[in-house]
């Protein structure tokens, strides 16, 4: 019996909980520890690459943790890469949605030109929690006139359900840890 431990296996024990963040009684799963190992990292981004199928033209990173692994994702791949940042923080000429979250409302933006029709995108952030962010950068993605052909995740907090709704998009939903 091998020794060697799954990527999962080898990403659990990286994650850092950290307790009552950002309120009480939240256990924050802390990806940092993560960014310490390079090799890890890069099992990551080569896992992450090789989920996308061969007619993703786009991958979308969701500030600010999204960009760590789906831009190098994206680079392996040889295809581009979309920044999807909170409003106000992009140059160019933009487009935006907002929504609402449990505790107020947020709007997050990208560029005019980033994507359109034709393109097939993969939108990527660290983790999925209640899918409030991912189904935003959904919906800033399909208004442009792509198709979302996925979303993926390094880690997924699959009590929450966030998945149950990005499912209206795609059922393509990856994650490489779920608790």
């Amino acid at each position: 019996m091998s020794n060697k431990l799954s990527l999962k296996e080898k990403i659990n024990s990286a994650i850092r909980d950290v307790q009552d963040f950002p309120k009480k009684g939240i256990v924050f799963k802390d990806i940092t520890p993560i960014l310490k190992d390079a090799a890890l990292s890069k099992d990551i981004i080569k896992e992450l690459a090789e989920n996308l199928s061969d007619d993703v033209t786009h991958v979308a990173g969701i500030e600010s943790r999204g960009f760590l692994f789906g831009f190098p994702a994206a680079i392996e791949k040889n295809i581009s890469f979309v920044l999807i940042r909170k409003k106000g923080k992009l140059p160019y000429k933009t487009v935006s949605y907002k929504y609402d979250l449990e505790y107020g409302s947020a709007e997050i933006e990208m560029h005019i030109d980033a994507v359109g029709p034709g393109d097939k995108v993969v939108i990527h952030d660290d983790l999925l929690a209640t899918g409030g962010t991912a189904e935003a950068a959904a919906e800033l993605i399909t208004r442009q006139g792509a198709e979302v052909v996925g979303f993926s995740f390094v880690v997924e907090l699959s009590f929450l359900a966030g998945k149950n709704i990005l499912t209206k998009y795609t059922n393509n939903i990856q994650s490489l840890i779920k608790f």
